[in-house]
């Protein structure tokens, strides 16, 4: 039961099912809202491209799959896998990489070899080819802009979390440390001591965080990383890291439940008012909040909240199955009014959040 609304069992299956009717059908048709960097087009919003919206999106059903066995998600994602083989990879980045984390699940599930060599090589170019900030961080390189000596709050969901898996999956020992050494310099460049949220990036060049941001979308995606990589790597209590990261996650969902607004959603900039409120992140706290609830990395006091945004994230599903209130794909901005000023359209990480948490609600019917 959420507070005020009893939510049936079925009621959260249909609205993952209308979801995901969705994310696999959306398009951009107008080409409204595909990126050109300097002639090369990219297209963040269709299901049928390869791209980090829908590596979130795969993992999203493959969390459905795994907690109902329902053959139509698995279905959905060796399908898109199949096709996009079929089409060809595009060039490796850190936003590219983010289908392997689903991949490597699958390939866990299934034993394909013909998964393995994609593994084999994407895993290796991290290791030792991916740029390279100063002090060894994983530079955030993207299509486009080379974002040199930056790092991204984003890197940890995209890159970082499909590594470690690799590295579980094929006993390559040095790729944990990597993924383990990833977190640790991110932690040391992007969090706000005076909040425990995080900013949005950081730049050697320079040494400042830009704007200063706590970025909603961003924040979301170390709500998830830090469960995910404890579970990934398998990190037992009384590991340093294991506390480490579960410290620096209580501090992170500590400001959330204090910046929540009434409607359970989340602003774009989290401590800010007057910035819009943006569900695709909310969806993300969500998750994040709840597995951390179910895995006991924090207290059940914050049930409510996560409770609250589920609230808030059903009535923001229409009809169609798309979630509404979600911003664009955002970049590095050098003020707050920047990301007040992303525009807002129905994108698929935002039908993939969803997904993600509803599927985490699931256990709450256990």
């Amino acid at each position: 039961m959420i507070k005020d609304h009893v939510i049936e069992k079925k009621e959260i299956t249909h609205f993952i099912n209308l979801l995901m009717n969705n994310l696999t059908e959306i398009k951009d048709q107008s080409g409204e809202f595909l990126l050109n960097f300097d002639g090369l087009i990219v297209d963040d919003k269709s299901w049928h491209v390869w791209n980090w919206p829908q590596g979130v999106g795969l993992y999203g059903i493959y969390k459905y799959w795994k907690m109902t066995n329902d053959q139509k998600a698995m279905d959905i994602i060796i399908q898109w896998f199949n096709a996009r083989f079929e089409e060809g990879v595009p060039p490796k980045n850190v936003n590219t990489m983010a289908p392997m984390l689903t991949l490597a699940f699958l390939y866990e599930e299934t034993r394909n070899q013909t998964y393995l060599p994609y593994l084999e090589d994407w895993a290796e170019w991290v290791m030792y080819d991916m740029p390279r900030t100063k002090e060894d961080g994983l530079q955030h390189m993207t299509y486009g802009p080379e974002n040199k000596n930056q790092l991204w709050d984003d890197t940890l969901m995209m890159t970082v979390l499909p590594l470690a898996k690799i590295g579980k999956l094929l006993n390559k020992p040095e790729y944990l440390e990597e993924a383990k050494k990833q977190f640790l310099i991110h932690i040391k460049y992007l969090t706000d001591r005076k909040t425990g949220l995080w900013f949005h990036g950081w730049t050697f060049e320079e040494n400042h965080n830009y704007a200063e941001a706590l970025w909603a979308r961003g924040n979301c995606w170390i709500t998830i990383a830090i469960p995910e990589i404890i579970e990934i790597l398998d990190l037992k209590k009384g590991d340093f890291l294991r506390e480490f990261l579960i410290s620096a996650l209580n501090r992170q969902i500590e400001s959330l439940a204090k910046y929540q607004n009434e409607s359970g959603l989340w602003h774009t900039l989290i401590n800010d008012p007057s910035s819009y409120l943006e569900a695709s992140a909310t969806a993300g706290f969500a998750y994040g909040i709840l597995k951390s609830i179910h895995k006991r990395y924090v207290s059940q006091d914050y049930k409510e909240v996560a409770y609250k945004a589920i609230r808030g994230l059903i009535g923001e599903i229409n009809e169609k199955g798309a979630l509404q209130k979600v911003s664009v794909g955002t970049g590095m901005g050098d003020t707050l009014d920047f990301y007040k000023q992303i525009r807002i359209t129905t994108m698929p990480y935002g039908q993939s959040l969803a997904v993600l948490c509803l599927s985490e609600f699931l256990h709450s019917f256990i």
